[in-house]
């Protein structure tokens, strides 16, 4: 793997004054950063694949050890008061079980048969359905690991010569974020764990995107869980409608904090047809405001 190859260029590294090192590590961050430029399109198809199978009810998987685990689970974590992505939605499957977060659980990654077992609890959901909105959903599996991230089931040729990485041959969308060597050799938490926060963020993102928990930008489905957030919701709604501050708050107030409700409600739906009318919108709010709009002609 290439985060294991030695830069002779850093062989001195202990011996450089502290602020040339650090010049250096940030040149390798930026390094990172560039590296997924190539796998945009990549990271663009398995999020529109993703989104096409998690439909309304099909969960996220995230599979990773180590580094690459932590940032994964950090990813998904972070869905909820974000997105509003339930827990229920969501599956680990980290290396040495979630106490790996915390503790570092060395040789659990080479551990086939602690991997199959805590498989068993959350076996992801191959089979394709449908929810009660007539969407398709199964589950979609994001593996992380060293030197890439995947979605998955296969990868094509090249990929397979070069890398001769299992987690790209069994991912049907492979993305490989090749960021070279180390500044300290063999140490993933820096450039190669960069690239992938990265890829992790514009992945998890443009599937919510996708999903229609977002609006002209705005987080329509966050979480209304405190003063502060409860501020940035108003604004959001008197961006959407166009109402005044109080208005807002009294939309939020009538519907229960839901800034989807609360925006239909400040545009003059009463609660329970803004209910109606997001939920046969398959709760996308656009389509959902176009309709009311359509009916108040």
């Amino acid at each position: 793997m290439s985060t294991e190859l030695i830069s002779s260029r850093y062989g001195d590294l202990d011996l450089w004054p502290t602020g040339d090192a650090v010049q250096a590590m940030l040149e390798g961050q930026l390094a990172a950063a560039a590296a997924v430029q190539s796998q945009v399109a990549a990271i663009a198809a398995a999020a529109d694949a993703a989104a096409d199978r998690l439909g309304g009810k099909g969960r996220l998987v995230y599979v990773g050890a180590g580094t690459s685990g932590r940032l994964a689970v950090q990813d998904g974590v972070e869905l909820g008061p974000t997105y509003n992505w339930g827990s229920d939605r969501l599956v680990y499957a980290l290396a040495g079980g979630m106490d790996a977060l915390l503790i570092s659980v060395e040789g659990a990654e080479d551990d086939a048969a602690a991997g199959e077992e805590g498989d068993k609890g959350g076996r992801p959901g191959r089979r394709r359905r449908r929810d009660r909105l007539g969407r398709e959903r199964a589950d979609a599996i994001h593996g992380c690991g060293d030197p890439s991230s995947s979605r998955s089931r296969r990868a094509d040729d090249r990929h397979r010569q070069q890398w001769g990485t299992p987690l790209l041959e069994a991912a049907e969308h492979p993305i490989l974020l090749d960021t070279g060597a180390e500044i300290v050799a063999g140490s993933t938490r820096m450039k190669a764990g960069t690239a992938q926060k990265i890829a992790l963020n514009l992945f998890s993102t443009a599937v919510m995107l996708r999903l229609g928990r977002v609006y002209k930008g705005l987080m329509v489905d966050m979480r209304v869980s405190n003063r502060k957030l409860r501020t940035r919701a108003a604004k959001m709604i008197c961006e959407i409608s166009g109402v005044k501050r109080p208005a807002a708050e009294t939309a939020l107030d009538r519907t229960g904090g839901n800034i989807k409700l609360a925006a239909l409600v400040a545009l003059g739906a009463e609660p329970e047809g803004a209910a109606s009318v997001l939920r046969e919108a398959g709760d996308n709010l656009r389509i959902a405001i176009s309709r009311i709009a359509a009916a108040g002609r």
